[in-house]
């Protein structure tokens, strides 16, 4: 049965490294994967997506509104935007930090107040985290997305695969040790 993950944030905050890291651990366990990313106006602080698919036999990375097992948004505003995307009995992880779009700092548009409590009346399973500010406490403010990857190995029951190896062999060594304390973060925090 094939499984679908879609990682959603604001240029800048990793969402691209942590699908890779994803993908690989899922080829590494056997399964077929297909990836697509999204960069938008990334450089600039704008929407990007990353459609991570896997099971026996994947055709298809693209995944469709209403068809998404799960959704990690790395920013608030970004959960709501993709929320269309996650099936009826789909599970939610979102980081509870703010980044104003563009269009809020020029004072065209206005940032919603309320998201968390209009997510929670459409999607059942939802878990709020500060993973920016388990970041900070763990001494590295850049580590927030390897937190996030860690909430999705835990939620979607992938802790089997050797995510350790994984981070050696495609991060920087000088910073292994960082991130494999984040993905511990990420995995207790759900």
């Amino acid at each position: 049965m094939t499984k679908s993950v879609l990682l959603v944030g604001v240029g800048g905050q990793g969402t691209i490294l942590a699908s890779k890291l994803l993908t690989l651990g899922l080829m590494e366990e056997g399964y077929d994967v297909k990836m697509s990313e999204i960069h938008g106006m990334s450089q600039r602080g704008g929407s990007v997506s990353s459609q991570v698919r896997y099971g026996e036999q994947v055709w298809s990375p693209v995944i469709e509104k209403g068809s998404a097992d799960m959704i990690v948004s790395f920013e608030k505003m970004e959960a709501l935007r993709w929320l269309e995307y996650l099936k009826a009995d789909g599970k939610m992880v979102i980081n509870d930090h703010e980044m104003m779009p563009m269009p809020v700092i020029m004072g065209k548009a206005e940032y919603s107040t309320d998201i968390i409590e209009e997510i929670k009346k459409a999607c059942k399973q939802v878990t709020i985290i500060n993973a920016t500010e388990e970041a900070m406490k763990l001494g590295n403010g850049k580590v927030m997305n390897i937190i996030l990857l860690g909430t999705i190995i835990k939620t979607m029951k992938l802790d089997n695969i050797d995510w350790e190896k994984i981070v050696r062999e495609n991060v920087k060594p000088a910073f292994i040790e960082d991130n494999l304390k984040a993905l511990q973060v990420g995995m207790d925090l759900v």
